[in-house]
């Protein structure tokens, strides 16, 4: 993988730090991408083994886009794709207004048909790519309280086998990744029951790492997985089976 380069949204902690990290490991050139946490991507890129660097990227702003996009063309050729970035504003439904829940489709969703929009030109000229979504046990499942976040989890399945299916003759595979509950910032916010009440969905009996999230993409992102396309793989120590 050592001529590849790897663009991470939501690189700057919990998944999408561990996503660089293994994808650096592979000797990818890596973007991580932040939309606010600066400080903490250049940390993740600091830690990486081989050369990344942070880059601003608002997954919601065709323009950031774009110009990250570019920036891939600058280190090489785009090869990998994970649309990590994402947000968890979870309430009942009646307690939900119409930006929040605009801003949660946008984020989780609108971002990724976006991103990928932009990450298949190169990719097409290349012919060979590989994109990975990071979705949700609860966008498999459903969770009270989590209506939004799992309608743009669900509709990321939905994207992901259509795209694969557009471009699987060009040498790209879409594949997504459902993790299960992951201790991170994000879950940090989910109320006690509700953390615990995804803990004690998995018969392992404890939370997946995001490590072991990591693992899995890395393996779906290697030339390895080249025919493996439209699949969904549950992260989720056993909660969805």
């Amino acid at each position: 993988m050592s001529d590849r380069v790897a663009l991470v949204t939501g690189g700057s902690g919990g998944i999408g730090a561990a996503v660089c990290r293994a994808l650096a490991d592979d000797g990818c050139t890596v973007l991580v991408g932040y939309g606010s946490a600066a400080a903490a991507a250049e940390e993740v890129a600091a830690a990486c083994a081989g050369a990344a660097e942070p880059i601003h990227l608002d997954v919601t702003a065709e323009a950031s886009i774009t110009a990250a996009v570019a920036r891939a063309g600058e280190l090489g050729v785009l090869d990998v794709l994970v649309n990590n970035a994402g947000v968890a504003d979870d309430d009942l439904l009646l307690r939900l207004d119409a930006a929040r829940i605009r801003r949660t489709l946008e984020v989780n969703l609108t971002g990724a048909f976006l991103t990928s929009r932009a990450a298949l030109r190169p990719m097409l000229r290349a012919r060979t790519g590989r994109i990975v979504n990071v979705t949700s046990i609860v966008g498999l499942m459903g969770n009270a309280g989590q209506t939004a976040y799992a309608a743009s989890k669900a509709g990321l399945v939905g994207f992901t086998k259509s795209l694969a299916r557009e471009v699987a003759r060009k040498g790209i595979t879409v594949n997504a990744v459902a993790p299960g509950f992951v201790e991170t910032a994000m879950t940090d916010e989910l109320a006690d029951a509700a953390r615990d009440a995804l803990r004690d969905l998995a018969p392992i009996g404890r939370a997946v790492t995001p490590a072991e999230v990591a693992a899995t993409i890395r393996f779906l992102a290697s030339p390895d997985a080249g025919a493996i396309t439209g699949a969904v793989v549950p992260v989720d120590g056993g909660a969805a089976m």
